[in-house]
């Protein structure tokens, strides 16, 4: 099986599922969010925020391919960059972390370590510009697939909760400890990964 994980840039943005190509839930503020969807402008949006990232601060994503098939991604970036993240109450993440907005894996896909392969490369990247944490702010009621990861499944992997709350608690993963990982925490990356899916809506309120 020949895996392949690049950056994400605006050339192979069209390999993320359709939803999530156009999805600009993190990317822009409720307000403008809803304006975007309204006017039909969610992908323009989505390749502008994208553009400014990538030049501002780089990569801000991977996709992960198995035999040149497009089978996952992962989305990051620093509070400055995750617009939405200042509309829950526990945002935004803290400054010496990077934001894990989304991510996603086709279940056919789960379990053959790609989980894994996916968060530590996300780790050396994020390492590699100083940033000492991954940071997610997630849903502690979690039941369909959507924008946000699931609370139970982000502990599973590692994550502690540094600013509770019943719905929308903020979970950190201190980068030294993503570099090894055990059986049970590579199921539950499967699980973690495989909680968003292709069909997931643009937008949801808060």
């Amino acid at each position: 099986m020949g895996r392949q994980l690049v950056p994400l840039t605006l050339d192979n943005l069209s390999d993320l599922p359709s939803p999530c190509r156009r999805c600009v839930f993190w990317e822009l503020d409720p307000v403008s969010g809803e304006q975007a969807a309204k006017d039909g402008q969610t992908e323009a949006e989505k390749e502008a925020w994208l553009s400014s990232v990538l030049l501002d601060w780089g990569s801000c994503g991977r996709v992960v391919s198995v035999d040149g098939k497009p089978v996952g991604f992962v989305l990051y970036a620093p509070p400055a960059y995750v617009a939405r993240s200042t509309a829950f109450p526990t945002g935004p993440v803290s400054p010496d972390a990077v934001q894990l907005m989304t991510a996603s894996l086709l279940p056919e896909y789960q379990g053959q370590g790609l989980g894994r392969v996916m968060v530590q490369t996300v780790a050396k990247d994020v390492l590699r510009r100083n940033f000492k944490a991954i940071e997610a702010i997630a849903d502690a009621r979690w039941r369909e697939p959507g924008c946000l990861l699931p609370a139970e499944h982000l502990r599973a992997v590692g994550f502690k909760t540094v600013r509770a709350h019943p719905r929308y608690p903020r979970l950190r993963l201190d980068l030294r400890s993503t570099l090894s990982w055990k059986a049970d925490v590579e199921r539950a990356l499967d699980q973690l990964l495989g909680a968003v899916q292709k069909d997931h809506p643009v937008l949801r309120p808060l």
